[in-house]
């Protein structure tokens, strides 16, 4: 079969024949239906320069925003028909610590020694015309659309995460919430705070057309520019907002969020990109917290789930063949897609 292979660190994946993989016992065969492309992906092969934490050595398929249809059934799995569409919970962890028992494989206490992270991320993934997948990663998709599915894999349940630990600063009347970035886990965190909270959703970004469409989900949208934090401050009637959410995480867009917090506020940095903040007692808002979040938990898939066949959540989506996937990757990179690019394998 094909796939893209990521071969070498600091080195653009290939697009190569593989052998097809066999399911073991407890696993399952995927026909692919969709795979999602992920920033996460481009910073594997641009800028990691040696094995990370998880053991996740070089040589694999990418790919972990997952969808596909059963095509075959590993030793000891029951309960699952043939055929059947299903999105798959990427992170893989030991499956018996504290984390995992609760279904929370991210923050696996055994990460260190395990053989991988996930599906895509140390182990095959799905940027090829099938995966094999643990049943216990299965979510059904019922007669739902596999294909623009998959990026709730990644690009929903992250956002969902990083929001639902911060709903106790949403409930009740006169709250604020801002999300720092719309790309697509940006876009996808204001349908999922319109959705879940009552909140007033204020976004902020440097590009129009991504501006455009957070308005079109119900957001307050503001411009990036010297004045960002005075107009945030001034929607909220100067109090600032109750929770931020930053989906990029380079300094100044941390230090937008952070300068727009309320007293008690929380910010919740979600993009990986290294910023920075300079925490001092009289320039941080009294009894405000600034944490991070990473994926989700495999029971907050399940609720993404609901939340996309209910029609609350509709990431937009770019489709490319398995031959067009490494251009995927290639305008991923460049800063060239306005949609999450999914790679459709068995798409002509």
């Amino acid at each position: 079969m094909r796939a893209i292979v990521f071969k070498e660190w600091q080195q653009f994946p290939a697009l190569e024949d593989v052998d097809r993989p066999t399911p073991g016992p407890g696993e399952v065969l995927l026909k692919v239906a969709g795979a999602g492309a992920c920033h996460s992906d481009v910073s594997i092969f641009e800028d990691f320069t040696a094995e990370v934490p998880g053991n996740m050595t070089k040589g694999f398929v990418l790919g972990h925003e997952n969808s596909g249809w059963v095509e075959e059934l590993g030793a000891g799995v029951e309960g699952i028909e043939v055929g059947a569409a299903y999105l798959v919970y990427g992170p893989i962890g030991c499956g018996h610590c504290k984390a995992c028992s609760r279904g929370q494989d991210t923050y696996c206490e055994n990460a260190a020694t395990n053989p991988y992270l996930g599906i895509g991320l140390g182990r095959d993934g799905g940027m090829a015309e099938y995966v094999t997948v643990p049943v216990r990663n299965l979510i059904p998709l019922g007669d739902a659309d596999p294909i623009a599915a998959a990026p709730l894999a990644d690009a929903a349940l992250t956002p969902y995460h990083a929001i639902k630990t911060a709903l106790p600063n949403l409930n009740g009347g006169g709250r604020y919430a801002l999300v720092v970035g719309l790309g697509g886990l940006g876009q996808i965190a204001v349908q999922i705070l319109k959705a879940l909270t009552g909140a007033t959703v204020i976004a902020t970004d440097m590009k129009p057309e991504a501006m455009a469409k957070a308005e079109a989900a119900g957001a307050i949208t503001v411009p990036g520019g010297p004045d960002q934090v005075a107009r945030i401050r001034e929607i909220t009637g100067g109090r600032g907002v109750d929770a931020a959410f930053d989906f990029v995480g380079v300094t100044p867009t941390i230090a937008t969020a952070t300068g727009s917090m309320a007293v008690g506020g929380r910010l919740t940095v979600v993009g990986i990109a290294g910023g920075v903040h300079e925490w001092t007692f009289f320039n941080t808002p009294y009894e405000s917290t600034i944490t991070n979040t990473y994926w989700g938990t495999i029971e907050e898939l399940h609720e993404v789930v609901d939340m996309y066949r209910a029609g609350q959540i509709l990431p937009e989506i770019e489709t490319f063949s398995l031959t067009d996937g490494l251009t995927a990757y290639r305008k991923l990179a460049s800063g060239q897609l306005s949609a999450r690019a999914v790679v459709v394998p068995h798409q002509a």
